[in-house]
């Protein structure tokens, strides 16, 4: 039996945890496990705390059958990509990254913060490492199949104002204190300062950027031959933007709330489970829209142009959501919280850049993220 979970290394449990793993999830105190098997998840991992992915199926002698979900964590220090990062920046990339979030999640009480609607998957067993590591086993969660209505791009919105409305300031704490991850902003500007002002914008001022096949194609056959010198003004307003965020009215939020995050179970198709929690520190009402908003065109499963349509809703609906508990904020600071977030998280690393030279590339993929940037610039530019 051990063999067969050989692929989860340290993490491949004995006879006795296994057992003992088995009754949690099966509900049965008598369980007793049976064949097992383990499969790699086959999706890219982008967070440098994410070690590793895996689902575990099994059934027990009963012939019941059980299965979860195996996340590994670590600290960005053993991340394969470190050393590439300048040693200035690396230092401060080490410890203001939270690689424990998602554990600290799980050990809160922010299951009863939750509106009816959203809940965390359940959590069978949690282990920490001393070398900075750590493993989440957790429910596995069946999802719908199918493109997500605007009906559900509506109550995710709405789910998460009330959401937001909940996790105020002077109500909550940050799920790992730290210092200064009280102040309003500072995991945007972190990010900002990292991803945007050091590499994004000067990989997008540098001319010979643009002339590379892929991208030269794919502007060109599109005809957006501004999209350039539209981004690179709005990099001039990031600093400003960033100062009238934090002025804003702010709240602990999600941090992340794509809709890859927003798990919907096929057997419960109202319903969203929350995994992936990010910016754990007090970000601009609105900030969660951002991601809710392009998290699925970007992985290239909503067109483009079905933006604008989706983003009419969903600031309604957040509004609505922070209304219902207690939150009054004027509409027009709740639009600059959510585009003036979505410019910094997402407007200049739209555009795949880190495929040049790849083999996967494909002009197709290029031409939908050049959609994407625009779509994303004239969202932006008339409100920051």
């Amino acid at each position: 039996m051990r063999s067969t979970l050989e692929p989860l290394g340290r993490d491949a449990l004995g006879e006795e945890a296994l057992t003992a793993l088995v009754r949690t999830i099966t509900g049965d105190p008598a369980a007793v496990p049976g064949a097992v098997r383990v499969e790699p998840v086959d999706y890219p991992i982008g967070t440098p705390s994410t070690e590793s992915l895996h689902r575990v199926f099994g059934t027990t002698t009963r012939d019941v059958n059980w299965s979860c979900f195996v996340k590994k964590f670590q600290s960005v220090v053993h991340w394969p990509m470190i050393d590439r990062l300048p040693a200035d920046f690396r230092r401060l990339f080490i410890h203001n990254l939270p690689w424990q979030l998602e554990i600290a999640v799980h050990r809160s009480a922010v299951a009863e913060l939750l509106p009816e609607g959203l809940r965390l998957p359940v959590a069978y067993r949690i282990d920490v490492y001393d070398d900075d590591r750590a493993t989440l086993w957790m429910e596995n969660v069946v999802q719908a199949w199918g493109p997500w209505p605007i009906e559900r791009f509506e109550r995710a919105a709405y789910l998460l104002g009330r959401l937001s409305a909940r996790r105020r300031p002077d109500r909550v704490q940050p799920f790992l204190p730290r210092d200064h991850v009280t102040t309003p902003g500072v995991g945007l500007r972190f990010y900002a300062d990292g991803r945007i002002l050091r590499t994004a914008l000067p990989a997008l001022a540098d001319r010979q950027t643009w002339r590379h096949p892929m991208l030269s194609a794919a502007v060109c056959n599109l005809g957006d031959h501004a999209l350039r010198d539209d981004l690179l003004e709005l990099g001039e307003r990031v600093p400003a933007v960033l100062d009238a965020l934090d002025a804003l009215p702010q709240c602990y939020q999600h941090g992340d709330a794509s809709p890859q995050n927003l798990l919907v179970p096929y057997d419960s198709p109202d319903e969203f489970v929350v995994i992936d929690w990010g910016f754990d520190c007090p970000q601009a009402v609105g900030f969660d829209l951002g991601q809710l908003l392009i998290g699925l065109a970007h992985a290239g499963e909503l067109a483009p142009e079905a933006l604008p349509a989706v983003h009419k809703v969903i600031l309604k609906a957040f509004q609505d959501g922070l209304q219902v508990d207690g939150m009054q904020v004027p509409e027009d600071e709740v639009l600059y919280g959510y585009l003036g977030s979505l410019l910094v998280r997402a407007a200049f690393t739209a555009l795949p850049l880190e495929l040049f030279g790849k083999t996967d590339a494909s002009l197709e993929l290029f031409e939908q993220r050049v959609q994407l940037t625009r779509a994303i610039v004239d969202l932006v530019s008339p409100v920051v």
